[in-house]
């Protein structure tokens, strides 16, 4: 057998690279050159991917209007990108830390260094599920690159046993005949620049559609206006200001007057919009909110 066929029969994640031969005889700016032009093929898989995103995304706000959770599980690199996303939508949207939540094989240890076998261990992702509790009201995303880590298959196996809703992120072709996957997302970006790193473009594809799934599923809770964000935790100086922004921009009133309205408004950017804009004191804006479902425009309309 040539090495061009082993090659082609390989996983498309574990192949050789064409474009990228002789790597390490190539200049810097060579180099950077042809991962640009690798990265290309990014976009090229998420726009045809874009279907099972939305549908993806549709089943997730679903869940989570009910009461229900999104729960990513992956394994290295994976399971990281997960806990990226997670750890970033309380801050941004001023989501409660259980509301999206990662699990990693191997646990806290494996955020920072690998856990060797952990990926491979289906008990691991059971435990890891059960511990969470996971039911029929959650949405559980699997991310792994290759589309068959034992630690992801496992977990949305276990966790559709449980009722929930399941989708799985890949970067490889892969069959889509798994009754515990509800939703595939492939992303065949084609092989990595460095053969098998899949923290490459995997990684890039991988990270962009979480990015879709955790901040389209926010502005679906009402999380989001116009393309603001009403609805972060001011927890820090920056952050402060921007919602100084934000009211501001909508109100139209100074610095000043953004500014102690927040404080009023115990620093929630979408209850010190509607005090300025339609005269409310504080606890009557919460309840036009909560009638609204936390969306701030149904808010200002009914109010």
């Amino acid at each position: 057998m040539n090495t061009s066929t082993e090659n082609q029969q390989l996983p498309l994640t574990e192949q050789q690279n064409p474009q990228t031969r002789n790597l390490d005889t190539l200049s810097v700016a060579e180099v950077v050159q042809r991962m640009h032009q690798e990265d290309y093929a990014v976009l090229r898989a998420i726009e045809q991917a874009q279907p099972d995103i939305v549908a993806t995304i549709e089943r997730t706000a679903v869940s989570l209007k009910q009461g229900g959770r999104l729960i990513y599980i992956g394994a290295g690199t994976s399971g990281r990108l997960g806990i990226l996303d997670a750890v970033e939508c309380p801050p941004t949207f001023s989501a409660p830390p259980e509301l999206v939540q990662a699990l990693i094989a191997g646990g806290e240890a494996a955020v920072g260094k690998a856990v060797e076998g952990a990926e491979d261990s289906e008990t691991g992702a059971i435990a890891d599920l059960d511990r969470l509790g996971v039911g029929p009201l959650d949405m559980v995303v699997g991310i792994a690159a290759s589309g068959t880590t034992p630690y992801v298959r496992a977990g949305l196996r276990h966790a559709k046993q449980q009722g929930a809703q399941t989708a799985l992120i890949a970067c490889n072709p892969i069959p889509r005949d798994d009754q515990a996957v509800d939703e595939f997302i492939v992303l065949p970006v084609g092989p990595e620049v460095l053969s098998g790193s899949t923290r490459l473009k995997s990684g890039t594809a991988t990270k962009l559609v979480l990015n879709m799934i955790s901040t389209v599923t926010m502005v679906q809770l009402g999380k989001v206006y116009d393309n603001l964000m009403v609805d972060m935790h001011i927890s820090n100086q920056k952050l402060q200001k921007r919602a100084e922004r934000i009211v501001c921009q909508l109100t139209g009133v100074s610095s000043e007057v953004a500014t102690e309205v927040l404080a009023r408004a115990q620093g929630e950017v979408k209850t010190a919009l509607l005090m300025q804009l339609r005269g409310l004191e504080p606890e009557a804006a919460r309840a036009a909110l909560a009638a609204a479902q936390g969306h701030l425009r149904q808010a200002l309309a009914g109010a």
